[in-house]
């Protein structure tokens, strides 16, 4: 115990240092912090909702989007299934009006073959026996797909899913701020997001669909038909993102932005603001093949159903990475980047309710909590010191660091402080001394038994360590499954609680180890007063 070595001392000495230096700004006003200079740590921790306030959006589906979505997909599904399956099937006059999709084979004597694989696209519901589609045919050679209505439910309860964890990833990309997004009903995502200061560049963020998508263009379209909004089959019309005019784009869907891996915003050679976009590899390889066998040809870049260019394919693209360029700003090319690299909304997500919660309940909060605080660490501090003298004031110290630590640790991982937050950091404050305690007795109790100083001292801190780990691993394991599973206060508990569990046992066992051993070192006692 006694050989510390200087290397051991300065890591210890550093390591408590950065977490003190890195606590500092979390006690300090935010306008101070940031004259500071930019080498120093300048991140602080987050305050949740029940302390600083922030915004409550209610979000509901949009079913129509929703039904036009659905279709789109099922079109997709249908025309690659007809293409790729043996036999070929070729079809025409595909429709998708009355909330229904059609289509004409063109050999009828393929109309049977086509049926039969329409049915296996469609899938059971539960133990019902109702389809998600049902499949039926009309003149002769038309197929027709009707969603059914426990279909058409079900994918919006899938839907809503998805976009709650999308939702989830937009506002709250590292999982630290303490968001919560929950479903509420059948159709409607309930979001509160602690300290929002602009809350209409949230509602942006949220409800940008982020569909990418990329097409051909139709170069036999009529200008004037698109003028009037009408397309040849199979291809449609779409505005341009800039307002000016529409242009026509042809249905099929050449690559998604459900390929995509990566999504980050930069600079073209102009200095003009733009998201580079890359592909995984299937998403590489289609964008690679259309682009070689189009060459020359106008490609649309199409997001949420606008256009926002579309540029003429002057050589193969092959390497899985494209620039999307536009009337960006950095703030608009940044929030772009964000929604694509989160993933896309399945269904249009419209704000019903938005609420601003006050933070004035979470000053009088923060006030009792700090108060609390304070008198419990000075009454563990003033009962460690009188019951155990020196090897108190050492636990002291420990206890102080500690809570520092904590601090420091929460700012770097930009964690999030909530009311249940405060009440983990006061109970780990008085947690935190039961290592020393038990180091302490058992000390107390090898001086007892006639063992000198320094081997009371050493078979102390020894045996202790075994019990102080044992006992805190499975805090730590309970800790980990609270944050792990629970959300919003629940994890804000977990949170802190887990972070005091790790800091608490470095100070009371490796820091409070290190100024006893510096204390013998220095004095040499012939005995102890513990």
């Amino acid at each position: 115990m006694f050989d510390f070595p200087r290397w051991k001392v300065w890591l210890v000495t550093l390591t408590i240092l950065a977490g003190i230096l890195l606590a500092i700004p979390s006690l300090l006003p935010k306008d101070q912090v940031e004259r500071w200079p930019a080498w120093l740590p300048s991140a602080r921790i987050n305050l949740g909702l029940d302390i600083a306030g922030g915004s409550q959006l209610l979000l509901e589906a949009d079913l129509a989007d929703a039904q036009k979505q659905r279709l789109q997909a099922k079109e997709e599904e249908v025309t690659t299934e007809l293409r790729r399956g043996e036999p070929r099937i070729q079809i025409g006059d595909v429709s998708t009006s009355g909330g229904k999709l059609s289509f004409v084979v063109r050999d009828p004597t393929q109309l049977d073959a086509a049926f039969e694989r329409m049915r296996t696209l469609s899938q059971p519901q539960g133990l019902t026996g109702t389809r998600d589609w049902e499949v039926s045919t009309m003149d002769g050679n038309r197929i027709v797909l009707t969603p059914t209505e426990s279909g058409s439910k079900q994918a919006l309860k899938d839907s809503l899913t998805v976009a709650r964890d999308v939702v989830r990833r937009r506002i709250d990309p590292g999982g630290t701020k303490e968001i919560t997004v929950i479903n509420q009903g059948d159709r409607r995502i309930f979001v509160q997001v602690p300290g929002v200061e602009d809350p209409e560049a949230l509602k942006q963020l949220i409800g940008q669909t982020a569909r990418l998508e990329f097409k051909l263009v139709d170069l036999n379209a009529d200008p004037n038909q698109v003028a009037q909004g009408r397309a040849p089959p199979g291809s449609q019309v779409l505005p341009m993102a800039d307002g000016k005019g529409a242009i026509a784009v042809q249905r099929r869907v050449m690559v998604s932005g459900e390929q995509l891996v990566n999504a980050k915003q930069g600079f073209d050679q102009d200095g003009q603001a733009i998201v580079d976009i890359s592909f995984n590899t299937a998403g590489a390889r289609r964008f690679g093949r259309v682009t070689q066998e189009n060459v020359g040809k106008p490609f649309a870049i199409i997001l949420d159903d606008k256009v926002l260019s579309a540029p003429n394919i002057n050589e193969p693209i092959l390497g899985g990475r494209a620039q999307i360029s536009g009337s960006f700003t950095v703030d608009s090319a940044n929030q772009l980047a964000v929604s694509l690299a989160s993933g896309k909304l399945p269904v249009k997500l419209n704000v019903v309710e938005e609420r601003t919660v006050s933070a004035e309940l979470g000053a009088d909060s923060i006030r009792a909590g700090t108060i609390a605080s304070i008198f419990a660490t000075l009454a563990v501090i003033g009962l460690m010191i009188i019951t155990y003298g020196r090897f108190g004031v050492y636990a002291s110290i420990a206890l102080l660091v500690n809570a520092f630590m904590i601090l420091g640790i929460m700012a770097v991982f930009n964690a999030t402080l909530t009311l249940p937050g405060i009440a983990g950091f006061v109970l780990t404050i008085g947690a935190a001394v039961d290592a020393n305690v038990l180091i302490n007795e058992r000390i107390r109790e090898e001086l007892r038994r006639g063992r000198r100083v320094l081997d009371a001292l050493e078979t102390g801190y020894k045996e202790a360590s075994t019990a102080i780990f044992d006992a805190n691993i499975t805090n730590t394991i309970a800790a980990a499954l609270m944050m792990y599973f629970g959300s919003g206060p629940i994890r804000g508990f977990a949170v802190v609680l887990l972070i005091g569990i790790i800091t608490s046992v470095f100070t009371a066992v490796n820091f409070t180890r290190m100024l006893v051993a510096l204390w013998v070192k220095s004095t040499r006692p012939r005995a102890l007063n513990i």
